[in-house]
């Protein structure tokens, strides 16, 4: 469930409201199971569509005519930033489905709307994936582990597309072919 702490009340306290972390429930075992189950179906997809996303981007570059042969080097980008987008929005449905069952935790400083909303998660979801962390909002409960797997799994993922980056830019940069790897 999704929680905003407002100050309002406290002496002191500013009217604007904090995600401070309130009282959360404390977790099942079983919610904990779930979310632990969520985490690491969507850490599966993740990985298996950033390797067939990048497999795709490896066979097509080679073979699409484009112009300058730099150009591909911005398809591939396009391409890999599509992958982390639809990862994000991955986590972000896990977070959105975990927030569905009981006693699993929450998001504190989401808002008080009832359940949690997509865009939310999905900004939730992409600074934790990229390891930003603002602060703004924070898990609490079994999300904790969700989380914490997200940053990891992001990180991996960001820095296995920075390798293909630039074996990609060392295969298509230079115009006139002089920049393959020489031995």
């Amino acid at each position: 469930m999704v929680r905003r702490v407002s100050n309002a009340g406290q002496a002191g306290g500013s009217a604007a409201a904090t995600p401070a972390l309130a009282a959360a429930p404390v977790s099942t075992l079983e919610a904990t199971a779930a979310v632990v189950a969520i985490t690491l179906v969507v850490i599966l997809l993740c990985v298996l569509l950033h390797y067939e996303g990048l497999m795709l981007l490896q066979r097509n570059l080679g073979h699409a005519h484009l112009g300058p042969r730099r150009l591909r080097v911005l398809f591939g980008i396009v391409g890999v930033l599509a992958m982390h987008a639809i990862e994000i929005l991955l986590f972000a449905c896990g977070y959105a489905v975990a927030d569905y069952i009981p006693a699993a935790g929450s998001i504190g400083g989401v808002g008080e709307h009832g359940h949690i909303r997509l865009l939310d998660v999905w900004y939730f979801s992409a600074i934790t994936y990229t390891t930003v962390g603002y602060g703004d909002l924070a898990p609490v409960g079994a999300l904790r582990f969700m989380a914490a797997a997200e940053s990891l799994a992001g990180f991996v993922l960001v820095s296995w597309s920075a390798s293909f980056t630039y074996l990609v830019m060392e295969r298509f940069w230079d115009e006139g072919g002089a920049g393959k790897r020489r031995r």
